[in-house]
């Protein structure tokens, strides 16, 4: 501590340059090479873009750098703070950087970024309407909060079924009144029943079901009652409407139209979007009429922030090249985030992607895009959609979904809604972490794509005959290998089964090959599809580990002539390009095409569980060579020692080749 009466040293001319010179170095850390425009939530249109006078909007400095001559790098650096959007901020050609001289948005070095498609609510009111009170249950009365939307000049709410407004405390999610507050109840009864039968399978056409309790009772004054559920299969939801409340016979009616498939005895639903549910901390309700908004908050509402839902979306490139967004976080709208259409070498990298109505990122079109290095979550839909390449030409798009983790997904579109999607041709999906959804993990179609090196678990928890990767019915869509996955703890709704790797309904050529499958029903799964190859694959505690059935020869027979043969001539599968591509193509009409033909099984090493699940219609067109199926000496710790594993392969498989265990999953970030 210094004395009062001692003056302070000045600094040695050393020091004096050593801090200078640490100086100028953070300032070129952060500031690369090229030119440069400031954005700040704090700053004014009017401003040059320099960093002590920055624009006020990502719109202003957009169009600032498209007065650039881009013969230089260009760097738009966000400064701290929230951007809310009521659209999106749209890019096109001219807002294209090239090969040498790139575009990039980034925020200023350790400064968080938000692009929120939202509107914060800070006018909360204590609920006085007596008719309100009356209605809501007693235990919520005194801590149901309100506020008022259209005073705030918020009219659009959007559909109650998804993709409208949302609320978000704290940047989570919060639930719409529901009743039960968490999982189902089950349809006990049908006023129609045995309407519907497909093989065996029985119920209704008819949306008029019968419930246990006397719980709907409390919904007859409710507005506009909705019920959501898997009202025939188990892979099939909907939200559908309540048209009446019988509360005598305990009968549901549902608005037409009902559902495609009918309804079925066991099934599940929850009701939602009722004021008289509103009973736990995280429901809300809004009144679409009155504008008003009704809130439990979890804790004192003054000390946390509120958002609802406004833009549709936060991002939309067309035809844009060499741009690179980096390192922002987007949230709070109510469509896909970030929409990239017939862009080329353009880039998300590093961003956080959360609480959105529909999905993080989609890439349609163009050519050698990337998600790469994002968080993305609690999204309404999926995680990242690629979608490119010319099929008919097998021209690769080659996008790429890399070291992204991904999960709880799929919040309101529960299912077909994958974390990444694959289609086209030539995409790939590698090193991402994804859990935690109600249905798959990827889902792909088209030729040539390459799944690896991700880890998946705890995924297709609300359904079964469901797949983490999935794909199906369609002989051309070929080439796609799946490859050093590791697939853990995958087992269905109420532990029911649902597979791994699904290649449904005839799905072809297809390669499942040094993948690691743990506590995974119906690991690898081939149903009636040909010329699909399993090998070297490391199967621990599956029940079954492989599935192979014959459905095309029995019950799916009749999509051979129709919906197959209708996909397989809308290829030119007999040019030259693919005969050289796919041999086993040109003849397949003449050649059994009902058979699962050409499918081989080698190498892979079964462990504990149960592993043969082959149809015996489907055995003497397998090919099987060289696995090794071993019950004793196995210790299964939670994790198994798959080194050990490896080796035990290696010790009874000729050719196994070691699976690349450290490598699977994300690997660090810069």
């Amino acid at each position: 501590m210094m004395r009062s009466h001692e003056m302070p040293r000045k600094p040695r001319p050393t020091s004096l340059i050593l801090v200078v010179l640490l100086c100028l170095a953070t300032l070129a850390a952060a500031q690369p090479d090229g030119a440069s425009l400031f954005v700040s939530p704090q700053g004014d249109d009017a401003n040059p873009g320099t960093q002590a006078r920055p624009f006020r909007t990502l719109d202003a400095a957009r169009d600032a750098a498209r007065r650039t001559d881009r013969s230089q790098p260009l760097t738009i650096w966000l400064l701290a703070g929230t951007y809310e959007r009521t659209e999106p901020l749209r890019l096109t050609h001219a807002d294209s950087g090239t090969p040498d001289h790139p575009v990039t948005y980034r925020p200023w070095p350790d400064e968080q970024v938000r692009i929120v498609g939202g509107r914060a609510i800070e006018d909360w009111q204590p609920v006085t309407d007596p008719d309100i009170l009356r209605r809501l249950a007693p235990e919520a009365r005194d801590h149901v909060l309100q506020a008022d939307l259209k005073r705030l000049g918020l009219t659009d709410f959007g559909p109650v079924k998804g993709g409208g407004l949302e609320l978000f405390f704290d940047d989570r999610p919060m639930t719409l009144a529901r009743w039960p507050n968490e999982g189902f109840v089950k349809i006990v009864g049908l006023v129609e029943p045995d309407t519907v039968n497909v093989r065996g399978t029985k119920g209704s056409k008819t949306g008029k079901f019968m419930y246990e309790g006397d719980r709907p009772s409390r919904w007859l004054e409710e507005d506009d009652p909705w019920v959501h559920g898997y009202w025939f299969w188990d892979w099939s939801d909907e939200r559908q409407q309540i048209e009446s409340i019988d509360p005598d016979r305990r009968v549901i009616s549902v608005e037409p139209p009902y559902h495609s498939y009918g309804y079925r005895v066991g099934q599940w639903f929850y009701a939602m979007n009722l004021l008289a549910e509103l009973d736990a901390p995280e429901e809300w309700y809004l009144d679409r009429d009155t504008g008003i908004l009704y809130f439990w908050p979890p804790r004192p509402i003054a000390e946390a922030r509120v958002v609802v839902s406004v833009a549709d979306g936060l991002l939309d490139l067309s035809r844009v090249s060499n741009v690179t967004f980096e390192g922002l976080t987007f949230e709070a709208c109510r469509g896909t985030a970030v929409t990239l259409s017939d862009c080329t070498h353009t880039s998300i990298v590093g961003c956080t992607l959360r609480n959105l109505g529909d999905s993080a990122v989609t890439v349609a079109g163009g050519a050698d895009n990337r998600v790469a290095s994002c968080d993305i979550y609690q999204t309404g839909k999926g995680g990242i959609t690629l979608s490119g390449g010319d099929r008919a030409a097998l021209t690769p798009a080659r996008h790429v979904a890399e070291n992204n983790h991904i999960h709880h997904f799929g919040r309101w579109n529960r299912m077909y809604t994958p974390a990444v999607s694959l289609s086209g041709v030539g995409c790939r999906a590698a090193h991402n972490l994804i859990h935690d959804a109600p249905h798959m993990a990827i889902g792909f179609s088209g030729n040539d794509h390459t799944i690896e090196l991700n880890e998946i678990h705890h995924v297709c928890l609300e359904s079964n005959d469901a797949g983490a990767i999935y794909a199906g019915r369609d002989w051309t869509m070929r080439g796609t290998v799946i490859r050093h996955n590791y697939l853990h703890h995958i087992v269905g709704f109420q532990a029911k089964g649902c597979v791994g790797v699904y290649l449904d309904d005839m799905f072809c050529g297809t390669e499942i090959y040094g993948n690691l499958f743990y506590q995974v029903t119906r690991a690898a799964f081939i149903g009636g599809g040909r010329d699909c190859t399993v090998a070297n694959n490391l199967f621990v505690d599956c029940r079954p580990a492989l599935h192979i059935d014959a459905r095309a020869m029995n019950w799916a027979s009749g999509s051979v002539a129709t919906t197959m043969t209708d996909r397989l001539k809308a290829m030119p599968y007999a040019s030259d390009l693919w005969r050289r591509r796919y041999p086993q193509l040109e003849g397949i009409l003449n050649d059994e095409p009902a058979a699962p033909k050409g499918n081989l099984v080698a190498r892979n090493l079964f462990v504990a569980g149960r592993w043969d699940d082959v149809y015996k219609e489907a055995r003497p067109y397998v090919t099987f060579t060289d696995n090794h199926v071993t019950q004793a000496g196995v210790h299964l710790e939670n994790p198994p020692d798959f080194t050990s594993l490896q080796t035990e392969a290696a010790n009874h498989i000729p050719n196994f080749h070691p699976l690349p265990l450290t490598q699977i999953g994300p690997h660090p970030r810069n």
